[in-house]
């Protein structure tokens, strides 16, 4: 098992996909106000942050497999308790710990009562 990822083209791969994220992130630092962005991309990249965790979160509350959904979803549940959370609170780690709260108390719930 563990020699398998001695593999040269895994090695290979992880080594590339470090370089990139170290050349994206860094490259703010490393450039600072040389290359200066448009309005256009500063704009563009405020949607970043958001357009990355849809692109987690919905994968994960839509049912993709052949498996038979349950009736009722507690991630979507939990999903939909965030988004009102941050609708009243306005406030990144009170929709992280709530849609956590409700999404594990829902799971207890449910191991209870089955």
């Amino acid at each position: 098992m563990f020699w398998s990822l001695l593999d040269p083209y895994i090695i290979g791969a992880i080594l590339a996909l470090s370089a990139c994220s170290v050349i994206t992130r860094c490259s703010y630092m490393v450039f600072g106000n040389r290359f200066p962005l448009s309005d256009g991309v500063k704009r563009a990249l405020r949607y970043a942050p958001v357009s990355a965790l849809i692109a987690i979160i919905i994968p994960e509350l839509l049912p993709l497999t052949s498996q038979p959904a349950e009736l009722i979803d507690i991630r979507v549940i939990a999903a939909v308790c965030a988004v009102l959370i941050f609708l009243v609170a306005r406030s990144t780690m009170a929709v992280i710990l709530g849609g956590m709260v409700v999404l594990w108390s829902l799971q207890i719930l449910r191991a209870v009562l089955l």
